[in-house]
């Protein structure tokens, strides 16, 4: 009780202090949602924009009613250190004084709950608002009726833009691309299929990243990504020329600083293995639009032994066990030589796995991340590619720090390395 107290005062003092940065220095902002990607699309389209503006972006995930205010006073949670928040709230006053200020801020905005978006709304006044994607099944939808009552509170991020700004879609998106009676805003949609305004094609996957090219108004552009993997991405570089073009940034500019672009720790990153495997480590999060994107580049992957852990997606509700299930059918059709999976609604990734004709024997379940590890260690063959994914609370990155070959550099690689997240162990 005293924590929730204690918390509240501190987003009230939090978010007073940014409503008066925000008025006196008046920054243009890029506001991110969507179900996927939001992250990612938050570090490329500031990529994009530091080569002409002087911008801020929200630190890793900060998109609640807490980390959105910490974004704009540019300060870290203090988790439950008081003295360090007292000192926080004394760096908000002193950004307040200051005479300088960033020209953008590019801020992601989460939902969570109900009304979540809508009090975010209240304060924060987009100049461009970019929404990545709302999954059939999204995840956070534990606590909605159903994805569409989900949707329509992210969706309200768009309502109450002006003709002077500017609304960012992805197109290939049935929930997200039909924006009419939605926004008086200025749209710019984007995605691979006929129709859009930003088009996508001509998409390959290597071991050495993606290659697309892109179209916009019969000006074709390619797009090279040497350090990132997934067609997930694609609609990320998208997002974020998208984004530029709405303020008038030169293509073939975004394209080469898209170029120099890597995801996020935890986001679907080659790091070496062991025994001179590869681990596709996409440790962050997990969702089912994600899982399946993630299982996508573990397909197409050249001519490796593949090797996927997979651990429980959580705050599901209602569609856990289907969502579950779904997992199952598709590792079946990828190519997949042993399937570990971690947690107990996992169990019904296994189970219809099996029921799908997967080899029973190459099926191994555990409860926990700790559990799994050492197992997974002694199955891995000479060059084998392993996928390691999960909701946060499972704690994946524990699997990938185990059959890493180079731990030492976990801090830079991995997600979740804070000595807060370690004292959870």
């Amino acid at each position: 009780m005293i924590k929730q107290i204690f918390k509240k005062i501190v987003v009230f003092l939090l978010q007073s202090e940014a409503k008066l940065i925000l008025h006196k220095y008046k920054p243009k902002i890029i506001a991110i949602t969507g179900t996927a990607g939001k992250t990612s699309t938050k570090d490329a389209i500031a990529l994009v924009f530091a080569s002409k503006f002087n911008i801020r972006k929200s630190e890793k995930s900060y998109n609640s009613e807490l980390g959105v205010p910490l974004t704009i006073i540019g300060a870290k949670s203090a988790w439950n250190n008081i003295f360090q928040w007292i000192l926080i709230l004394a760096q908000g006053i002193k950004v307040f004084l200051k005479s300088e200020y960033p020209q953008w801020l590019v801020l992601e905005m989460g939902v969570d709950r109900p009304g979540d978006m809508e009090r975010l709304i209240k304060w924060i006044k987009p100049n461009v608002a970019v929404i990545t994607a709302l999954a059939e099944t999204p995840v956070h939808v534990e606590y909605f009726q159903g994805p569409e009552e989900l949707s329509k509170e992210k969706t309200k991020l768009i309502k109450e833009l002006s003709s002077e700004e500017c609304v960012i879609l992805n197109g290939d998106d049935s929930a997200v691309s039909n924006p009419k009676g939605k926004t008086r805003a200025k749209i710019i949609i984007f995605g691979f299929s006929e129709g859009n305004d930003l088009r996508a094609s001509n998409y390959h996957l290597n071991s050495k990243g993606i290659t697309f090219k892109i179209d916009y108004k019969g000006n074709i552009v390619p797009i090279r990504m040497p350090e990132v993997l997934g067609r997930q991405n694609v609609f990320v570089a998208l997002a974020a020329i998208a984004a530029g073009l709405s303020q008038d940034l030169n293509l073939i500019e975004m394209a080469e600083a898209l170029s120099k672009f890597k995801s996020p720790p935890g986001r679907l990153n080659l790091i070496k293995g062991i025994k001179n495997s590869l681990i596709l480590d996409d440790t962050y999060n997990s969702s089912p639009v994600a899982i399946a994107a993630a299982l996508e580049v573990l397909k197409e992957f050249p001519s490796r032994r593949k090797i996927a852990v997979l651990g429980d997606m959580l705050e599901l509700g209602k569609f856990t066990i289907d969502e579950h299930k779904k997992v199952g059918r598709l590792v079946k059709e990828c190519g997949i030589a042993l399937l570990f999976t971690v947690g107990p609604r996992s169990k019904f990734t296994s189970e219809e796995a099996r029921a799908a004709g997967f080899k029973p024997d190459n099926i191994f379940e555990f409860s926990t991340s700790d559990e799994a590890k050492k197992e997974i260690q002694e199955k891995i063959r000479e060059g084998d590619l392993i996928l390691v994914k999960g909701s946060q609370s499972m704690r994946m990155e524990k699997i990938t720090e185990e059959i890493m070959a180079q731990p030492e550099l976990k801090e830079q690689l991995l997600v979740r390395q804070e000595k807060e997240w370690q004292n959870k162990n």
